[in-house]
């Protein structure tokens, strides 16, 4: 069975993802720094693929299987080295 996501919505602090099992899954914006910094309504333009989601004018593109393993975009937000 592959897991697609069927929608998207935002709060202060994260994405939640409604998918196609029923589950939704939180994730902190942190994770997606070009979500993160974008505004409400560049966050709004997603577009869903059998496979993630995609936000043109942001050029990101994120996909359920990361979601689900618990993979952001590999940016480190905020960290002090």
């Amino acid at each position: 069975m592959i897991i697609s996501a069927e929608g998207v919505r935002f709060d202060e602090d994260a994405m939640w993802v409604t998918l196609s099992d029923g589950r939704v899954l939180g994730v902190p914006l942190a994770w997606f720094p070009r979500l993160l910094h974008a505004s409400p309504e560049a966050r709004a333009g997603w577009t869903l693929s059998p496979f993630g989601i995609h936000w043109e004018a942001l050029d990101e593109d994120i996909s359920v299987a990361g979601l689900l393993a618990g993979r952001g975009d590999g940016a480190q937000v905020g960290k002090v080295a």
